[in-house]
């Protein structure tokens, strides 16, 4: 799981021409869920954003207080953009967590999050919903944070990508003409002959 944390000033999410939510000084948070994150990146993710230091204290040290122990509120929006592989110059997004599976994981995650704050001071944006998401970063203050058990290295990842794509092309086109060949060019077996190897037959799955 991937998060961007931006210390601001104010922000807010619009959907068309509707406020969905709006918070004052704290922080706003864009999440990046992987295909490969589990409950352990949750865990991790909530403890993270809400005790990150980036608040100065009441003597003006700087990097010394959490959201947490300054009762800011907490701004969540959905980003799967932020599981981007490029190829070449053009985003690929099979790293990220299909809609359907990341929405609860989502929700799940708000919910720790209100567990371990107070909820009225988590706020987030419209799952799914094409959004206007206006931060006035205060600083400006971004931190990336990526969870220990999140996505595969990136060259493996694009790596298992390409091979990926090259088999759905290949089921796209379906058997190659030399291919027809060899088939056509096989000697017909007698079927009533025995070739000793009943039950021998091997089946490629793809994965």
């Amino acid at each position: 799981m991937k998060a961007i944390v931006q210390r601001v000033s104010k922000a807010s999410v619009t959907v068309g021409e509707e406020k969905i939510s709006a918070i004052g000084k704290g922080i706003c948070v864009l999440l990046g869920i992987s295909v490969e994150d589990t409950q352990k990146d949750v865990e991790y993710m909530v403890r993270k954003i809400l005790n990150l230091r980036l608040f100065e204290d009441e003597n003006g040290k700087h990097w010394s207080k959490s959201v947490m122990d300054k009762q800011y509120e907490v701004l969540c929006v959905s980003q799967f953009t932020l599981q981007c592989i490029l190829k070449g110059n053009k985003p690929d997004y099979h790293s990220a967590m299909p809609a359907e599976q990341s929405q609860p994981f989502y929700n799940d995650l708000l919910e720790h999050m209100r567990k371990a704050y107070k909820p009225e001071l988590i706020k987030d944006g419209k799952f799914g919903a094409y959004m206007q998401v206006h931060i006035q970063n205060d600083g400006p203050v971004t931190i990336e944070l990526e969870s220990p058990a999140g996505p595969i290295d990136a060259k493996q990842l694009e790596s298992k990508l390409e091979k990926q794509q090259r088999k759905e092309k290949m089921r796209a086109k379906g058997p190659s003409e030399s291919g027809k060949e060899k088939a056509a060019s096989r000697p017909k077996v007698d079927p009533s002959a025995s070739s000793g190897a009943e039950g021998d037959v091997s089946s490629e799955r793809e994965p």
